[in-house]
């Protein structure tokens, strides 16, 4: 048994795999159910355990990762986005290094009681994160070509998995991180294993489309190979997925800094928008959460104005936003803003290069993005399904309830 967080999980007692899948729509596995694509799939919710749960708002990448594998919302661990303001320094900065964590990872707790621990993730923006002070395996699909048993844990991936190095713009970084997760239980069999994909099909591709049918069929195989390996595995993601386009397909943007500067002046505020990341054809920095820096004597004023815009669905203060979204307040602004469900943030229309946006657009971060699945091959014993269930539930699941 360890505890961590605050949060006590019984240690595994077969090989235990816990898959984010990015951007799954809870729609997406319905789709694909529907049309045939996903047996191993269907044969689960009908056998296992298939519920849906809230993710983490703002709903991007790294900071429900980091919840999934810390138990516990930004609050608790620090990472409140994929980018922020750093007040003390006045700079940008992503959120991938792991000084921004506050708080230890579940990963990193088994790996110091004895467990064999194992993370693959499609991008290298998060691996850092995730094995931070994590005795074991660690590696990115994004960056397999790169590998060492100093670093990683482990050397030659690419022949492992017998797979080319994937694009990042591409499904096969998922179906890698997916293919290298069945090979490593195969090999040296490790009683954890978290795994970790990228949303490129899901920015692309709605729910029952062709694309979005024939990733998810991809992921069923795999999944089929994991349960047969004898596995207990749970699937749930960091975030769901909508379109965010106006009637004639363009982006539907509220570009808040243009706002503001008209309304205020330029530079007497700053805002940021906290899905930025390297990967700009996947959303182009465009969002559905943004907040915002500004002197506190105006910002009662600002968030009247702002309520009232259409497409606007929440507007609160730096307080009222921690409490609501449980958030670390020094990393958050003064005010945060969440889109309605079509509807995504933008700074200023010059600062948004959408030349290489593949439209429509589909992307995420609001509270309209907040309903995952969270589906295990076990049945769970014991579990109070009137609590509030959320995507870092599952290793509590998968070893407290499921094994």
């Amino acid at each position: 048994m360890v505890t961590v967080n605050g949060r006590r999980y019984a240690l595994p007692k077969t090989p235990t795999v816990v898959i984010c899948v990015d951007g799954c729509e809870p729609d997406y596995i319905a789709q694909a159910v529907a049309q045939a694509k996903m047996p191993t799939m269907k044969r689960w919710l009908a056998e296992g355990t298939a519920l849906v749960a809230d993710c983490v708002v703002p709903s991007f990448t790294n900071p429900n990762n980091l919840s999934i594998v810390t138990g516990a919302p930004p609050s608790v661990h620090g990472i409140c986005g994929n980018y922020l303001y750093d007040a003390e320094t006045g700079t940008e900065v992503m959120m991938n290094d792991p000084k921004w964590l506050r708080a230890p990872t579940l990963l990193a707790a088994l790996a110091d009681a004895g467990q064999s621990v194992a993370v693959v993730t499609a991008k290298d923006k998060l691996r850092k994160l995730l094995g931070h002070r994590m005795r074991g395996v660690c590696f990115s699909s994004e960056h397999a070509d790169k590998v060492t048993e100093e670093e990683h844990g482990i050397s030659g991936v690419l022949a492992m998995v017998g797979m080319p190095l994937p694009s990042v713009y591409s499904a096969a970084l998922s179906e890698f991180v997916f293919a290298a997760g069945v090979n490593l239980l195969q090999k040296t069999r490790p009683d954890v294993l978290y795994l970790s994909t990228t949303d490129y099909v899901q920015h692309k591709h709605a729910p029952g489309d062709a694309e979005a049918n024939q990733f998810f069929a991809m992921m069923d195989r795999y999944l089929a190979r994991l349960d047969q390996l004898g596995a207990v595995v749970a699937v749930t993601a960091d975030h769901g997925m909508n379109a965010k386009t106006k009637l004639d397909a363009s982006p539907n943007v509220i570009y808040l800094q243009d706002l503001l500067d008209e309304w205020l002046g330029a530079g007497r505020t700053r805002v940021i928008l906290p899905i930025t990341d390297p990967y700009v054809v996947h959303h182009g920095a465009l969002g559905s959460f943004a907040t915002v820096y500004i002197d506190p004597a105006q910002a009662d004023g600002v968030i009247d104005r702002l309520r009232k815009l259409r497409g606007i669905e929440l507007v609160l203060a730096r307080a009222a936003a921690a409490a609501r979204f449980e958030l670390p307040a020094d990393r958050i602004g003064d005010i945060v803003v969440v889109g309605e469900r079509d509807v995504v943030l933008g700074t200023s229309v010059a600062r948004h290069d959408l030349s290489q946006l593949e439209l429509p657009l589909r992307s995420h971060g609001g509270v309209s993005e907040q309903r995952v699945p969270l589906v295990l091959n076990r049945r769970t014993s014991g579990l109070d399904r009137n609590r509030r269930l959320r995507n870092f539930d599952a290793f509590d699941l998968a070893l407290n309830y499921a094994q």
